[in-house]
């Protein structure tokens, strides 16, 4: 059977300031078949306060939003927990001194691992805190003058390369 089959997979979003980004990234979701977002924190959600349709959101996933599952919680350590308790490995995609660069974490699996990604705020990243709760933490080297890509197209290409879609 193939290995993009077998692996469960979530993602978690904390701490996201951009709607354009949260959109992004549940397009993503779609196609790489992420089977539940988790927004956390600040991040927006496909609805308002109010309950109301985020059309800003909908342009960006272009309706990724009515196709992934989604769940919003204030706090992001109960919803980690809840997946350390299941057994998912916790991958963060995150710049840190003992991230690991993204194209070897997929040796690290093994073809049943259920995996949660999770990602951080746009200009902070994720805490020291978020990442020693981490399993691993998978880095995306750079070899221009820029430190980092903007946090929803790195998670494109980290979660395509470690589901190898």
């Amino acid at each position: 059977m193939c290995y993009k089959l077998l692996m469960k997979s979530v993602a978690i979003l904390h701490d996201i300031r951009s709607v354009i980004n949260v959109g992004a990234i549940f397009r993503t979701c779609d196609a790489v078949g992420i089977s539940k977002l988790y927004l956390t924190g600040i991040t927006p959600t496909p609805l308002d306060r109010f309950g109301r349709v985020r059309n800003d959101l909908a342009k960006a996933s272009l309706g990724a939003e009515k196709t992934v599952a989604w769940e919003f919680s204030q706090e992001v350590g109960p919803v980690l927990e809840t997946f350390k308790n299941d057994k998912y490995k916790i991958i963060a995609i995150e710049q840190s001194s003992k991230a690991i660069d993204y194209k070897e974490v997929r040796k690290l699996l093994s073809a049943e691992e259920k995996v949660a990604f999770l990602v951080g705020n746009e200009v902070e990243g994720l805490s020291a805190d978020l990442l020693d709760t981490c399993d691993i933490v998978a880095e995306i080297p750079m070899k221009g003058d820029k430190e980092s890509l903007n946090v929803s197209t790195a998670f494109g290409i980290a979660v395509f390369r470690i589901l190898d879609i």
